[in-house]
């Protein structure tokens, strides 16, 4: 059974000659494999709700209804964190860039994009408060407007795989150049 949720729309195969590998643009896409950090501190959180809905099961045998439901509510509210932490992330579609994050998502039309550029600046580090030198792909609106950030080298993605970060921003360099309007 394959994992969609896991899968890279931006891997290339070898005889492939086009850019954009697959068929429905129209669906939100993320051009990247999440990176071992995340997944790794999801399948960490699976693990610590699975014990906590084995815990709800004997608190519910014991006849603690009221235990029962809040454990219960409790290992939902981590099994919701897990997914959403792995959601998290840059998609991309024919209309634009998606940037999800943990609590709030920005939609950005390709309209709005005027460049996309990789430079070099301060990020940070796993999404902590602690600035490192890194590259980030940011985005620059009409008339030099910045957008947000939105990939860094030393994210939760890809934090010490620096070949994925360079494929992930040249994937959405494409999708950029295949649906960025032409300016005038």
């Amino acid at each position: 059974m394959p994992l969609t949720f896991l899968t890279a729309d931006g891997v290339f195969e070898a005889d492939d000659d086009t850019v954009l590998a697959h068929d429905d643009h129209d669906r939100w896409r993320r051009p990247y494999r999440p990176g071992p950090w995340r997944v790794a501190v999801a399948a960490l959180m699976l693990l610590v709700s699975a014990f906590m809905l084995l815990s709800t099961m004997i608190i519910a045998f014991a006849g603690t209804w009221d235990g029962a439901a809040v454990c219960m509510a409790a290992a939902l509210a981590v099994i919701g964190a897990a997914l959403r932490l792995l959601r998290t992330g840059l998609w991309v579609s024919r209309t634009g860039l998606r940037r999800v994050g943990f609590f709030a998502t920005r939609s950005i039309p390709w309209s709005e994009v005027h460049e996309l550029r990789t430079v070099q600046q301060p990020v940070r580090w796993l999404g902590l408060p602690r600035t490192v030198q890194g590259q980030a792909l940011t985005a620059a609106g009409a008339g030099g407007t910045r957008l947000p950030v939105l990939l860094t080298d030393h994210s939760a993605d890809f934090l010490s795989r620096t070949e994925a970060f360079d494929r992930a921003t040249d994937t959405i360099g494409a999708w950029a150049e295949e649906y960025r309007p032409v300016p005038a």
